[in-house]
């Protein structure tokens, strides 16, 4: 009976009434495949990088730039002086397509050059879309793409193939990811920071703010030139090698890619590139984002798909990144970018506000990833639920590994804020951190960037508030640090052991990081002071930071060393609402917590079947600022309420504000 209904439906038979509209989002996909492809693959189609852009040839250069509106483009540069020649003078080749070629001699590595576009009632200089490098002149803020054809081009070294166990993520910005006020380069992160994640037991690398963007401010999220690495971190190479250096360590590196809206910056961006608005992007109201002051590209529109997906194998093939958390997918969903909706219902998917454009989009994105690479990794940044959207593509899914699971982060910023911890229930914690579509996965946090920007708090701020800056030395006792160093080691063992297919932590938030991050702008004098991250308090033995920061390297070892996320199932032992009591099951291991705040609890049973257990993490270890008082070295046996096939309790000390993870070992057999 379920022939010809998507595994999809089938799985979620409440999605039935919407079958027409599952059906037509995935038609659509496959038509526009066809269209894109015909005979060939999506793979192939998505080469444009290799045909458009700057490119050295055994006879020259060779320049193509798509800019159907204009009427003459000439190439200017540091090479003729920034003037137009004929020499450099573009030809137009059809289908709104320029070419340019040159001998050897005309351009060499290391010149400027932008264009000088011309159209009917005007004229501008641009940096070509394609470009896959450019730089910001010091002194006049003035973007160009440069050339980048170096002599010696750098060679790969590793053979990485992707992971193989799930993503373990570093989110990690290269600029402010040292401790000096200024802007960090990919050879620092490379030096300082990759072996820093490895010895963690991180086994993923998420960088943002890659492609080139003209605001340091706007944390990569406002782009101008997608093809090219950010030249504020330093060269392509050091790019490369970073990413080759992590790939030695076995570690996937990841970036953001924002294809949901880009800058609307004219000269740098692709802001009215050829003269018109509608280039790339939607033209009138539908073409501008309310809230973010951007431009949306025009995802029904086969050169802007072309566009796209030749960046996404980019990405892929010439950098060798392992796959993409995309930003914004939200917005690019719904026709009016999700803002101010709540998506309480089925209903709120399927009513008319869904782009089938856009969906056509991300889903040939994802077929295109798998590809380029079969062990990529895809993720989606989506706040509005989406039915379908981590569902693999044959089972009428769109296609994503992953969704950010971006309810936990809200759900604990709203207890912390607006409930004490006298009024916190065990059970709606646990329904919080494990309700989840059952055919998808997601990435859970506690906390991401977005947490620790200026203008929201960090747990650990939230927690401690401005006792952060008087009390984190170990000789100063502070009730109100204790409470915020207990629940953080807590808050961050909850949402890791119920992790529904991924983890992720952003840099400096493992050890409860005491600066919001406020980027270089006019309010602060355009000051770096909270644009980094103070690695030496993490592991300074007089501060209480390196307790955080040692436990959440033991925390992140036990995920991987036991393959936890593998384990599906997150089984519900006990939730007792009044002792603030949780317990779970996942796999042979056991997690308890007493969120409770002042009562500890002596031979606590928690009602299991016979078993024998050992501790294998405990929050209140002296290792990690506890108070030593439960003991791990010895074994721990459920006994036995009545006789030997009664109901068996584990009883256990907890102390108030504490969690246990124990694992259930194997009671030898009598000989």
């Amino acid at each position: 009976m379920f022939k010809n209904i998507p595994k999809l439906i089938q799985d979620d038979i409440w999605l039935k009434p919407f079958e027409e509209a599952i059906i037509q989002r995935i038609e659509s996909a496959k038509n526009k495949e066809r269209e894109l492809a015909g005979e060939s693959s999506l793979y192939e189609f998505a080469s444009g990088h290799f045909y458009f852009g700057l490119h050295k040839t055994s006879e020259g250069w060779v320049m193509r730039e798509w800019a159907p509106n204009a009427t003459y483009i000439h190439l200017v540069g540091s090479f003729n002086n920034w003037e137009e020649q004929k020499k450099y003078a573009f030809q137009p080749v059809g289908h709104g397509i320029w070419e340019l070629n040159l001998d050897t001699n005309d351009l060499h590595h290391g010149d400027l050059y932008a264009l000088s576009m011309h159209w009917a009632i005007d004229a501008g200089k641009r940096v070509p879309a394609w470009a896959n490098y450019v730089v910001q002149d010091p002194e006049t803020n003035i973007f160009n793409a440069k050339v980048w054809y170096p002599e010696n081009r750098y060679q790969w070294n590793s053979d990485f193939n992707g992971l193989t166990e799930p993503p373990l993520i570093y989110e990690a910005h290269i600029g402010m990811a040292g401790e000096e006020e200024k802007v960090h380069t990919y050879n620092e992160f490379r030096e300082h920071m990759l072996p820093r994640i490895k010895a963690n037991g991180y086994n993923t690398v998420q960088l943002m703010a890659i492609p080139e963007h003209p605001y340091y401010g706007s944390f990569g999220y406002h782009v101008s030139s997608f093809f090219a690495p950010s030249s504020r971190f330093g060269t392509p190479d050091e790019l490369k090698q970073l990413i080759d250096e992590a790939h030695e360590m076995g570690m996937a590196v990841i970036m953001d890619i924002v294809h949901s809206h880009a800058v609307k910056n004219e000269v740098e961006g692709l802001g009215r590139y050829d003269g018109t608005r509608y280039q790339f992007f939607h033209d009138g109201g539908r073409g501008e984002h309310p809230a973010w002051d951007s431009y949306i590209f025009n995802y029904g529109k086969n050169e802007v798909l072309h566009f796209l997906l030749s960046n996404l194998k980019f990405w892929l093939e010439v950098f060798r990144f392992d796959g993409f958390r995309f930003d914004g997918v939200t917005s690019i969903l719904y026709y009016d970018h999700g803002l101010g909706k709540s998506f309480s219902s089925y209903n709120d998917y399927f009513n008319g506000n869904v782009d089938m454009e856009a969906t056509t989009y991300l889903t040939l994105a994802n077929i295109l990833i798998k590809q380029v690479k079969p062990n990529s990794i895809s993720i989606a940044e989506d706040m509005s639920g989406m039915p379908g959207l981590a569902v693999p593509l044959d089972a009428g899914g769109m296609g994503f590994d992953y969704r950010m699971a971006m309810g936990v982060p809200d759900y604990w910023i709203k207890i912390i804020k607006e409930k004490s911890d006298d009024e916190w229930e065990v059970g709606d914690i646990f329904h919080s951190l494990t309700s989840k579509r059952l055919d998808e996965k997601v990435v859970s946090y506690a906390e991401s960037h977005d947490q620790a920007l200026v203008g929201d708090k960090t747990i650990i701020f939230r927690l401690i508030d401005k006792e952060m800056y008087y009390s984190m030395r170990k000789d100063q006792p502070n009730m109100m640090v204790d409470r915020g160093i207990a629940l953080h080691k807590m808050i961050r063992l909850a949402t890791a052991t119920t992790a529904g297919g991924a983890y992720l932590n952003f840099m400096g938030n493992e050890f409860g990081h005491p600066e919001w991050i406020d980027f270089p702008r006019p309010g602060n004098e355009w000051s770096h002071k909270h644009c980094r991250r103070l690695w030496s308090i993490s592991e300074d033995p007089q501060l209480k930071f390196h307790w955080l920061y040692d436990f959440d390297k033991d925390m992140i070892s036990f995920l991987r060393e036991h393959k936890l996320l593998t384990i599906p199932p997150v089984d519900l032992v006990l939730e007792n609402k009044p002792d603030k009591v949780l317990a779970f099951h996942r796999g042979l291991f056991l997690v308890i917590f007493n969120f409770n705040p002042v009562q500890s609890f002596t031979d606590y049973g928690i009602p299991l079947g016979a078993g024998k257990y050992k501790i294998v993490l405990n929050t209140d270890s002296g290792r990690y600022g506890g108070y030593d008082r439960i003991e791990e070295d010895f074994p721990y046996y459920t006994m036995p309420i009545g006789g030997i096939t009664s109901q068996h309790y584990l009883r256990l000390y907890l102390p108030a504000r504490t969690a246990l993870v124990l694992k259930k070992i194997d009671i030898p057999k009598a000989k």
